[in-house]
């Protein structure tokens, strides 16, 4: 095949990925946004919806060489399944699961579990795999781990880490390109922001009565 027409079908192709691509990119961003407006108003349902989500998401991250995202986004998968099984009440002996708090103990020993995920999973990607800015992704990845297991069990303080991740998401999007993610994460901090502050409203609504 003459050298012009092989850099032209290369050059079809490269295109109609990227095309591809960019759809699975904004399908995710619709049903993780759902997820978020549904989690928010303390609906069930946002746990199917962000198992969807999270599906695509895992093929766009590996795509994108994102792996400790990739990663993150099949843990989502686990922890949809995990949240629809708590908040329906099968795997807790409470009727319904109230919104609660953490001692500061608590939350220390969540920061040194979130640190030792970020050095391991960084480690590992950036001495066996070809990620990009490994201990970066894997902070994100690690801190979503910790942040996804606290809004399953409703955990008022799942909001702060959010939105700290959330901030820090926007930079590491932006540096792959994905930029339709990184807009998301500026709606997700705003979001989460609003989050916080209905969570707080119930959570002490929940105490006085």
């Amino acid at each position: 095949m003459p050298k012009f027409l092989t850099s032209f079908v290369a050059n079809y192709y490269t295109k109609q990925i990227v095309q591809f691509l960019t759809k699975i990119e904004i399908l995710s961003v619709l049903f993780n946004f759902i997820f978020l407006i549904l989690l928010i108003k303390e609906n069930k349902w946002c746990w199917p919806i962000g198992i969807i989500g999270s599906l695509l998401s895992v093929y766009l991250f590996a795509e994108s060489k994102l792996y400790s995202e990739a990663i993150l986004y099949a843990f989502y998968v686990l922890a949809g399944i995990y949240g629809w099984l708590v908040w329906n009440g099968y795997l807790t002996s409470k009727k319904e699961l109230k919104i609660s708090t953490w001692k500061i103990k608590t939350h220390f020993i969540t920061l040194l579990i979130g640190i030792i995920g970020m050095l391991g999973l960084g480690y590992y990607f950036d001495n066996f795999s070809d990620g990009k800015k490994p201990y970066f992704d894997a902070f994100s990845t690690s801190f979503s781990f910790v942040a996804t297991y606290m809004e399953a069990h409703k955990i008022l303080g799942a909001w702060v880490y959010w939105i700290i991740l959330n901030l820090f998401s926007v930079w590491l999007y932006s540096s792959r390109n994905l930029s339709v993610y990184a807009g998301l994460m500026v709606v997700y901090a705003i979001a989460s922001v609003w989050g916080l502050i209905e969570w707080r409203k119930k959570y002490k609504m929940g105490i006085v009565e």
